[in-house]
């Protein structure tokens, strides 16, 4: 096992810089996920650690050792792809054991590698099945089992749920999660789902455009976002936002503070309460209402046009079109510079 060190990591096609200087401590054993919108670097990031993208400029160092000049083969790192990259024509015993054969391992070493992978992954009675006699969850399953036999000091994972159906990615979620605490391999895994960011990670490193936003717990990102950006890539529903004007006349004594016009604030859908009187901050016209059963969405527009969410335990009472209020917590409200989007 290890840890890696990025340092100054940058990454150019010709004159287009993609990566812009990425530092990054990722400690021994951690599960770090890496997250964003599409293009924000999260996969490059990843396939540089790897050793598949060549590193433009800056070190990345996995324990002690600088990897740059290193071949990808040689960095102690095993990846599962978003594609299972499974070879057809082999059963999963031979697919899970391609690597060690090549590298010329003892067949008996092999041979253990390979049925403690498959007992730890639940797949020793699919070992002398072929991929196409698989389900999509299995068949990820056997990909996860074949980086498993390598030993790796780090695993690094490439959206590997993505092409799984819903049931399926909650449950190849939570075995991830089972693996990591029965190896203690540090693992880097990318999404741009922030839920299985915020279930899975001891860290969350949420990129954009190139650059790191922010670095924290799931829980850290969640209560104190860095940024407006942030904010509202981390949580589900995400969170509102509203001006001065968008809330209600009183919503500056409500929250025990001055809203100013170069303020944005960001209310959190599971925050906002039904509310009456001087209690309520931003009210708004019922649109719809999303009846999930254990919680309702219920979708408002302000008088200034403003769409929000409220997450609620039950349906409103209240008929289409008409007005609904809601107050919070004023240690909820979340408050950001309208121009750059620093929290403030």
């Amino acid at each position: 096992m290890a840890g890696l060190t990025l340092r100054d990591v940058r990454k150019s096609y010709g004159e287009t810089q993609v990566m812009h200087g990425v530092d990054l401590d990722i400690e021994d054993g951690e599960f770090v996920v890496f997250v964003g919108p599409s293009g924000c670097g999260k996969s490059t990031l990843l396939r540089m650690i790897a050793g598949l993208e060549e590193i433009s400029d800056g070190t990345v160092a996995i324990g002690d050792e600088v990897v740059n000049e290193v071949a990808a083969a040689k960095r102690g790192v095993a990846m599962v792809f978003q594609t299972y990259a499974l070879y057809p024509h082999m059963t999963v015993y031979k697919n899970m054991a391609f690597g060690l054969k090549q590298a010329k391992t003892d067949p008996a070493e092999i041979d253990r590698r390979v049925r403690d992978a498959a007992e730890i992954l639940q797949i020793t009675d699919y070992l002398d099945r072929s991929p196409r006699n698989l389900s999509g969850g299995q068949r990820q399953r056997v990909a996860i089992g074949r980086a498993i036999v390598r030993d790796p000091k780090v695993f690094l994972f490439d959206e590997p749920l993505s092409n799984l159906d819903a049931a399926l990615r909650v449950q190849t979620r939570l075995e991830i999660a089972r693996l990591h605490q029965r190896l203690e391999t540090t693992m880097i895994y990318v999404t741009h789902d922030q839920v299985e960011a915020m279930t899975l990670a001891d860290k969350i490193v949420v990129l954009r455009d190139g650059r790191i936003e922010q670095v924290g717990s799931p829980i850290a990102l969640y209560d104190t976002p860095a940024n407006a950006f942030v904010a509202q890539f981390i949580g589900s529903p995400k969170m509102n936002f509203f001006a001065a004007d968008d809330l209600t006349g009183n919503a500056a004594k409500a929250l025990g503070r001055d809203i100013a016009v170069s303020h944005h604030v960001g209310l959190r859908p599971e925050h906002l309460v039904p509310a009456k009187g001087a209690k309520a901050v931003v009210e708004g016209r019922l649109e719809l209402v999303e009846n999930l059963g254990e919680y309702a969405l219920v979708h408002l527009v302000t008088a200034t046009g403003v769409e929000f969410i409220a997450k609620t335990e039950k349906p409103p009472v209240e008929a289409k079109g008409e007005t609904i209020r809601f107050g919070i917590a004023p240690d909820l409200v979340h408050v950001f510079d309208k121009e750059s989007g620093a929290r403030l």
